[in-house]
């Protein structure tokens, strides 16, 4: 709906905050933040706003779904301070890491179907991880591991403390030893950290993949994780038809 962005027109923060369902403060937080325009005062000092920072507010709120309130907050600082190409690149990184999380996906979907076709060994009965049992091929040490993961040998350590990889160690010298069925749940859980997952959402996944013998317990939670990502995506195009109207209001009145 057209609004009338005559210099003429004013607002109260109420009225600002009333479609909104957000209180006064929020609205001078929001401007006190960058996120609206500086407010004109009356002779009293109080707040007046215009159809603008309406707009501005509009913008904000739609941004917020896709971009986090981090990333919205720039966002729109950066056009109320006049640099909208710096509001352009940060628009430009939330879509980009859109994509990264989208390629996660895909990376965590490829592993399961390695599970899937037998690529990656199920792991072996709990009785041949005994002290005696020889190092396979496939063995690996806590630091060629870390590297292969582009991690830190210390986190590998924090996902052992939570179940999440339990690898076994070497009689002679004590060094922990990651076996085909460690890697493998060390990958599961590094793809699935980088698609916002907590280590305790993450370790009941680890614990049905491994009892099932397969990933079917983790196809709903890829299922989750697909349409958080699309939702994202839709809210980004909202986000940007607002801020395009912003940016257009803003261009109506200089």
């Amino acid at each position: 709906m057209a609004e009338n962005l005559q210099s003429g027109v004013r607002l109260r923060p109420i009225d600002l905050a009333r479609g909104h369902g957000l209180s006064t403060q929020a609205v001078r937080n929001y401007e006190d933040a960058g996120i609206l325009p500086p407010a004109a005062r009356t002779p009293h000092g109080y707040r007046t706003y215009t159809p603008l920072h309406a707009h501005a507010l509009r913008a904000f709120l739609a941004l917020v779904p896709g971009h986090g309130h981090p990333a919205a907050t720039s966002i729109m600082r950066a056009v109320n301070e006049g640099t909208t190409e710096e509001a352009f690149r940060l628009v430009d990184e939330s879509h980009a890491q859109l994509l990264d999380d989208r390629r996660t996906l895909q990376a965590v979907e490829g592993a399961l179907r390695d599970l899937e076709s037998g690529a990656v060994p199920e792991p072996r009965a709990a009785g041949a991880r005994g002290a005696g049992t020889a190092r396979t091929v496939a063995d690996t040490f806590i630091g060629p591991l870390a590297g292969r993961l582009g991690i830190r040998p210390a986190t590998l350590r924090t996902w052992e403390r939570a179940g999440l990889v339990r690898p076994r160690r070497d009689p002679r010298t004590g060094y922990r030893v990651y076996d085909e069925s460690d890697v493998r749940d060390a990958r599961l859980t590094h793809q699935l950290r980088r698609g916002g997952y907590l280590l305790e959402q993450i370790a009941p996944l680890i614990d049905q993949v491994r009892s099932a013998g397969g990933p079917q317990p983790l196809e709903s939670a890829l299922r989750d994780w697909r349409g958080r990502l699309s939702a994202r995506a839709r809210a980004m195009l909202a986000g940007a038809a607002e801020l395009d109207a912003y940016l257009r209001a803003r261009e109506r009145t200089d």
